[in-house]
């Protein structure tokens, strides 16, 4: 069987031409005579891999200097703990903005370590919107707001960055890191676990104001504070070096075809046939307010749902592969990553109006 069009929304699809570069440097990595998998982390090789991979997301996303860029372990889900470990500065409280299951993961860790005020939620809807700004009843006394950009199960997306006034912005930026161009100097920590839009599951990328660094109160564990990761390089124990390669092979991808910008475009594009589709139709819907839908991951219902088994098995017959809405939600979830070609999305568009005609 060959290549399919793999809509899942993590583990996502890696880019082609990624995967194939790493296979070619699988047994032999440029003449060293070794696999990634098999260096050392601290030898001159794969310090000149991670070295690139670091330089290349800075370029890719401006980060300004006084930022640290981490690779750490635990995926986003480790950082629902170590944001409050590390930035409530001997602050009691952190406001939170939920907006759907990522949202409420976060928010009930942080309850662990502080008390959580919610600056706004959208649950009482359905979490089928995000937030207004002025919707917004933020505490000028809180260590940090945080919120997550994207919803990958529920498929809303921020229209804007929160304003937080002089409070610390942090995000989980795991399912649109990279998809746009994005002014981190608004933010004091973006985070974004890699099996999306960065790369294998296995590791997970920080981007950290350096005047945040330091304020783990006495008695954490090394490997939960930031300060211990930013001062060694992320090498203070051995990191997880083939996801960071291949990460890297990414960043280099993503630079070889035109950066964020046209990331940005072909996004767009995708997303708005995605969404016309399924609105002109009586037989598809999306239930996310129209300046909140996701670029990233869109859901959408059948008419009928007995007809869900059909329409995954005729899809995956056609090389559609990895539709199936969360749990949760139900209905379908086709998830366009970067990795998802613009033809993959067409290929879905002709699956879904021929299986429209036969059905509707």
């Amino acid at each position: 069987m060959g290549r399919v069009f793999n809509f899942s929304a993590g583990p996502a699809a890696i880019p082609q031409e990624v995967l194939e570069r790493a296979q070619n440097e699988m047994l032999d990595w440029r003449g060293s005579g070794m696999s990634v998998m098999e260096m050392s982390h601290r030898g001159r090789e794969f310090v000149s891999i991670a070295e690139k991979a670091e330089q290349d997301l800075r370029e890719l996303m401006e980060i300004p200097s006084g930022y640290k860029v981490l690779f750490l372990q635990g995926g986003a889900s480790a950082q629902f703990a170590m944001i409050p470990m590390n930035l409530l500065a001997g602050k009691k409280s952190a406001d939170y903005i939920n907006t759907g299951a990522w949202s409420k993961k976060a928010i009930k860790e942080a309850g662990r370590f502080c008390e959580v005020g919610i600056a706004a939620s959208s649950e009482t809807g359905g979490f089928a919107r995000a937030p207004a700004q002025g919707e917004l009843r933020l505490n000028p006394e809180a260590a940090y707001v945080h919120y997550t950009p994207n919803e990958t199960i529920g498929g809303v997306e921020f229209p804007y960055v929160p304003d937080t006034g002089s409070v610390p912005l942090v995000a989980d930026f795991s399912s649109t890191i990279l998809s746009r161009p994005l002014d981190v100097s608004r933010f004091g920590l973006i985070y974004a676990g890699a099996q999306k839009n960065i790369g294998p599951a296995g590791i997970a990328v920080v981007i950290v104001r350096e005047d945040l660094l330091g304020r783990a109160p006495e008695g954490t564990p090394a490997m939960f504070d930031y300060k211990t990761h930013a001062d060694s390089g992320s090498m203070y124990n051995t990191p997880p070096t083939y996801p960071w390669y291949v990460a890297g092979l990414v960043f280099d991808w993503l630079k070889r075809n035109g950066g964020l910008s046209a990331m940005a475009e072909v996004n767009g594009r995708k997303a708005k046939k995605l969404y016309e589709a399924i609105d002109s139709s009586g037989f598809y819907s999306n239930p996310v307010e129209l300046v909140s839908r996701s670029w990233m991951n869109v859901p959408f219902t059948l008419a009928k749902p007995e007809l869900d088994a059909g329409f995954l098995r005729e899809a995956a017959g056609e090389g559609l592969v990895t539709l199936k809405g969360h749990r949760s939600v139900g209905g379908m979830r086709a998830s366009i990553y970067n990795a998802m070609p613009e033809e993959g999305v067409d290929a879905l568009l002709a699956f879904m109006k021929e299986f429209e005609r036969r059905n509707g």
